[in-house]
């Protein structure tokens, strides 16, 4: 089993995690994920899912601000 996962959101690296005694630390490789940056997620999948989430949070806010 591997111990690094790269994330990608919509074909855009958001960053890796690293499998560590308490989970998956998430280090991003894009400043739209920086809030991630060192935490600690149980899966790989949660991890992907906290990604996807920023992502989706800021199209929400751009149509809603150009609405």
């Amino acid at each position: 089993m591997s111990n690094a996962y790269i994330i990608e959101i919509q074909d855009r690296a958001a960053g890796i995690v690293t499998r560590d005694g308490r989970g998956f630390s998430f280090f991003s490789s894009e400043r739209a994920f920086d809030s991630l940056e060192g935490r600690v997620f149980r899966s790989v999948r949660e991890a992907e899912r906290a990604a996807q989430a920023l992502v989706s949070a800021d199209a929400n806010r751009r149509r809603t601000r150009f609405a």
